[in-house]
């Protein structure tokens, strides 16, 4: 009777504690934060990918992302040289009010272009460090409960300094801290957090001629350029182990590879590959900063494709791990295509439909110098094979992944979300967007709707501004400055407007 009596309010108790136990599993799943993988590449051009119109260049990996996802077309990175834009990457900041704004290797430290030296002391390998307390993606994300790692080239501060990635929100560093060092792809070490990772390597000093009398065309004499452990399979590794290990919790993943940055070096094995479409072709013999290349076209074409099967490998462990589905996946470049050191950019139109020659890709802010690639693939959240023509710059993606995270955004970004352009909403749009470069002669550019200006040669006394109408002049050939007071006008207000002078990078005398 006792039974009887307790049958059905039990069998009621259970089917609400069931149903109750639903509820939390499927609220908890809908409320689990997103992974962030953010993979940067180093001076690759905007028709670098075949899914920019690349055609000689294999690009399978990065081109499912994007048919995975969405393809910007007006995207541009921070600024058109390497530190500076990280910077603005990781600050949120345009270079009007970011504290980098230009490659600064500090020769007040002493020999740091000794590679001999640095090897020994660590206080002369790294950048201009970033200032303690900045507030960075990393540790935006690291208060919203995210483990945060960064693999690859840092150059916002060496190893013993303020600015170390260690102590700017990355809860795990490796790679090369120092940029100089990545003029090698086979280094000493690389950096573990803030622990010197000893490869087995020998010292080949970056600009090392090929031996007297060697022969440049027979393939042997360029042995001594390629050894035992190349850094970008290292960071692979540790990245792969980085998920691996984190499978658990929410991380943000920030893999900015050292590739297709220069020297030319790339495993065999895909060199072969290039070698054998491209055919025979002349050597590189090197210069001063960078070493010879037996095959230099081949081995650009091979480092990039190198780089897209890293890709592939990174979206596969996503993927073996149950993680593909909640993660934003964003890929991207931290400048235009370089001029030198046997890259033959135009050979490949790294910048199509820009111009890639020296004056328009990397060090300028001409298009082929800061437009750059940008992908984001976000499998159920981003429809598949989208294009965005939203005008947008690098020192968006803060706010758009603190947005993605629910980390708190800073008040003095200069970045808008592009959260509702990548889910299909009505997203703000900016008013302009702005650089300032103190290098190659000091220059200032304004995006502004379709009308691109640009100030050049400014450490020379130039104030001139020229002023181009993108939709009928992508290549920035007829200044029209003449033509539209009005417009000029208004840009030379902006130049004034969207900066405050920086006593460390100083564009103008007056700003010292």
């Amino acid at each position: 009777m006792i039974c009887k009596k307790w049958t059905f309010p039990l069998y009621f108790m259970l089917i609400i504690a069931l149903s109750c136990i639903l509820f939390i599993a499927c609220n908890t799943r809908d409320s689990v934060k997103p992974n962030i993988l953010l993979i940067m590449a180093d001076d690759l051009g905007y028709g670098e990918l075949g899914c920019y119109g690349q055609d000689v260049i294999q690009t399978p990996h990065i081109d499912n992302l994007a048919r995975s996802g969405m393809r910007f077309t007006q995207f541009y990175t921070g600024a058109p040289v390497c530190a500076p834009s990280r910077c603005v990457l990781l600050t949120g900041k345009h270079t009007g009010h970011s504290y980098v704004r230009d490659n600064d290797e500090m020769r007040e430290k002493g020999d740091v272009w000794d590679f001999q030296k640095a090897s020994h002391d660590p206080n002369l390998e790294g950048q201009r460090p970033l200032p303690e307390g900045t507030r960075t993606i990393g540790t935006q994300l690291q208060q919203a409960g995210y483990v945060t790692a960064c693999i690859g080239k840092w150059g916002l501060g060496g190893p013993t300094s303020e600015g170390a990635p260690n102590k700017q929100g990355f809860d795990f560093f490796y790679g090369y801290n120092c940029q100089r060092q990545a003029h090698t792809y086979y280094p000493l070490h690389l950096w573990k957090n803030e622990i010197k990772d000893t490869l087995y390597n020998r010292l080949v000093v970056p600009g090392t001629q090929l031996d007297k009398g060697a022969d440049p065309y027979e393939p042997d004499h360029y042995k001594k350029y390629n050894q035992q452990e190349y850094a970008p399979a290292k960071m692979l590794e540790e990245a792969l182990a980085f998920m691996d290990n984190n499978q658990h919790q929410p991380f943000f993943l920030y893999y900015a590879t050292p590739i297709p940055h220069l020297p030319l070096q790339a495993p065999k094995e895909w060199v072969d590959k290039y070698h054998s479409i491209l055919g025979e072709e002349a050597p590189y013999t090197g210069d001063r900063g960078y070493f010879p290349a037996r095959y230099p076209r081949a081995t650009y074409a091979a480092m990039i494709s190198y780089l897209d099967d890293q890709v592939g490998s990174l979206v596969a462990k996503l993927k073996e791990l149950g993680l593909y589905e909640n993660t934003l996946i964003i890929f991207t470049s931290d400048n235009g295509p370089t001029y030198t050191g046997g890259a033959d950019t135009p050979f490949f139109n790294s910048a199509r439909p820009f111009k890639t020659e020296y004056g328009w890709g990397k060090g300028f802010t001409r298009e082929g110098g800061i437009r750059v690639p940008m992908i984001a693939s976000w499998e159920g959240h981003i429809s598949p094979g989208a294009e965005s023509n939203h005008i947008s710059a690098l020192w968006d993606i803060l706010p758009t992944l603190c947005d993605v995270t629910g980390a708190g955004i800073p008040d003095d970004t200069d970045g808008i979300s592009m959260v509702p352009e990548l889910t299909g909403q009505v997203q703000d749009q900016h008013a302009y967007l702005y650089w300032e470069f103190p290098g190659y002669g000091g220059q200032q550019a304004v995006r502004m709707n379709d009308w691109k200006a640009i100030r050049s040669d400014i450490r020379k006394g130039n104030m001139d501004i020229e002023l181009y109408y993108l939709k009928e002049d992508i290549q920035e050939q007829n200044n029209v400055a003449e033509q539209y007071p009005e417009v000029l006008m208004k840009m030379e207000q902006i130049m004034k407007e969207a900066r405050f002078p920086s006593a460390v990078h100083p564009l103008f005398e007056t700003d010292k």
